[in-house]
């Protein structure tokens, strides 16, 4: 890093490196300002060393260590500890709602001082605890419970069970950590994609100039905005690009030094399970990369999402499923063109660019349909019939936007349809988790099918804190049964809701399932009776 940027580490340490990063955990956490956020973010990356500071961006960023021991374990070793009783331990779990909280509330307060290790080192602990038999992984847990205070236990437990999260977004943190290297944020935004290790030389080297992307490196996504105004509200529809907005996984194609790379949003690559679209790097030029969506696709159009997702998570694609569920790549924009980055030229240029790039290349690669000539009205007929394209509604997007990481107001917009809505009665209720523990949040719906009714969804949002009090009150004073941590309720609530798609499934008891199934109000007006029919449903 450059002698005259600020370095992570400069300043006197305050106290244990661990205590700090839990101390911003902490800060994180009790508030919902963000410039709080930001300063404790500041604060901490400023003061921490080099190798903490890695770690810390990567936890925060989203990556997960490995998982060392299993749960089960962690929960018996702490009964063992706390000198309680197993039925006593399920209670609190069950009040709590929380594994990690739950065993850092249980266990007794520590005995010894901590030798003040850091957070890479602690990381580095959790590997060897990786590598160790059951009898020494004992061990070295209950050394580490006697060395650490009950919010430092928390967060251990935390990145024990591959449950690590905290409240902030990846844009804080790289606000925050672009303020401390003096450097632009899109620029550490793009420097933090793709693969990279949290070693202290690459957290030194975010800083460097650099002549350009690592063969591998993947942009940050550019993401819309849903469309909440009336649709006449943004002007001339001339100005705008206006696309199906597609189901699909977002990816981008990445062609590279004779290598090619497919990437994710969630930034994993995904060569292996879609090597049909990775295979169209084959035919691209060096210095070529391609936004888009990966469809699962037959003929001339999508295939339902519910076969994509069987190409979804798997390492290895057998040609039966290739064959059964093959894919292509809908490519919509162009953010790198013989080794120059394009993302600020305007989009109707990197469209035109766009079309030239992916004429010819492969039958699994297509140009995103462009709706041109098209008045407001007309495009809004056009958005009603979206599922019959099987996309989910529009997307607009200003022609003299540039490529801009994360969300930015005003460039692009997803004019998305109208969600499917349905009438069910709440069946069945769970206990939350974290802070909503205590009450009955995570319901199970059911419509009628003859004379019974038959669960088909589960919703877990969508209701006010008043009105989940009130859910809950009616559910403790209304249950029927009780099937472990499940509670079977007296039918009489009875709620709208709403989901994005509906698929034929052999794998629910309804035979059916939905896409992003959520409450949108509590039909306090209805009776069970009136609640929709698994006909009425599947009709959908």
């Amino acid at each position: 890093m450059s002698a005259r940027r600020p370095t992570p580490g400069r300043k006197a340490k305050r106290s244990s490196p661990v205590t700090e990063f839990v101390r911003l955990f902490v800060a994180l956490d009790e508030t919902n300002k963000t410039n709080e956020k930001v300063a404790a973010l500041e604060h901490y990356f400023r003061d921490a060393p080099p190798e903490d500071a890695a770690w810390a961006l990567a936890l925060l960023t989203g990556r997960r260590p490995r998982v060392p021991v299993k749960r089960t374990l962690l929960r018996q070793w702490a009964i063992e500890v706390a000198g309680m009783e197993d039925w006593l331990f399920d209670e609190c779990y069950a009040a709590v709602g929380d594994l990690a909280e739950t065993i850092s509330l249980v266990l007794p307060d520590r005995t010894t001082e901590s030798a003040g290790q850091g957070l890479a080192a602690w990381l580095a602990w959790m590997n060897q605890l990786a590598h160790e038999l059951e009898p020494n992984q004992r061990t070295m847990m209950r050394e580490a419970w006697s060395q650490l205070d009950r919010n430092e236990k928390f967060v251990l437990h935390k990145l024990l069970g591959g449950s690590f999260r905290v409240g902030v977004s990846q844009e804080l943190v790289h606000r925050a950590f672009a303020r401390v290297l003096v450097l632009d944020k899109a620029v550490l935004a793009h420097r933090l994609m793709g693969d990279w290790q949290p070693t202290p030389e690459f957290v030194l080297s975010l800083a460097e100039e650099q002549s350009g992307p690592l063969p591998s490196q993947p942009y940050p996504f550019c993401l819309a905005y849903a469309l909440e105004d009336d649709v006449e509200s943004l002007g001339d529809p001339a100005a705008w690009l206006v696309e199906w907005k597609w189901d699909g996984i977002r990816a981008q194609l990445i062609r590279r030094e004779g290598q090619t790379y497919l990437w994710s949003r969630g930034e994993e690559l995904i060569e292996a399970t879609f090597p049909e679209v990775a295979a169209i790097g084959d035919a691209l030029p060096d210095g070529t990369v391609l936004d888009g969506e990966i469809l699962a696709w037959q003929g001339d159009r999508p295939m339902p999402f519910a076969e994509l997702q069987r190409r979804l998570g798997r390492k290895v694609v057998g040609k039966k499923l290739l064959t059964e569920v093959p894919c292509a790549l809908i490519a919509f924009d162009l953010l790198e063109w013989n080794g120059e980055d394009w993302r600020a030229r305007p989009l109707a240029e990197r469209r035109t660019q766009l079309q030239v790039a992916a004429t010819g290349v492969s039958p699994s690669l297509f140009v995103s349909q462009a709706l041109e000539g098209l008045d407001w009205s007309a495009l809004a007929d056009m958005r009603d019939r979206s599922r019959e394209e099987r996309a989910e509604g529009l997307m607009l997007k200003r022609l003299d936007s540039d490529y801009t990481g994360g969300r930015k107001r005003g460039a692009w917009w997803k004019w998305k349809i109208q969600p499917l809505t349905v009438d069910a009665v709440l069946i069945y209720a769970q206990r939350g988790s974290g802070k909503r523990a205590s009450l009955y949040t995570d319901y199970t719906f059911g419509v009628w099918d003859g004379g019974a009714l038959v669960p088909f969804a589960k919703a877990y949002s969508g209701l006010t804190d008043a009105e989940i009090r009130q859910v809950d009150r009616f559910i403790r004073n209304n249950i029927v049964e009780k099937f472990g941590p499940v509670r079977t309720v007296k039918p009489e609530l009875v709620f709208e809701l709403a989901f994005e798609g509906i698929q034929l499934s052999s794998r629910h008891k309804s035979g059916i399932a939905v896409r992003f199934p959520r409450i949108l109000r509590w039909r306090q007006d209805k009776k069970v009776e009136d609640a929709n029919t698994l006909e009425e449903v599947k009709a959908l």
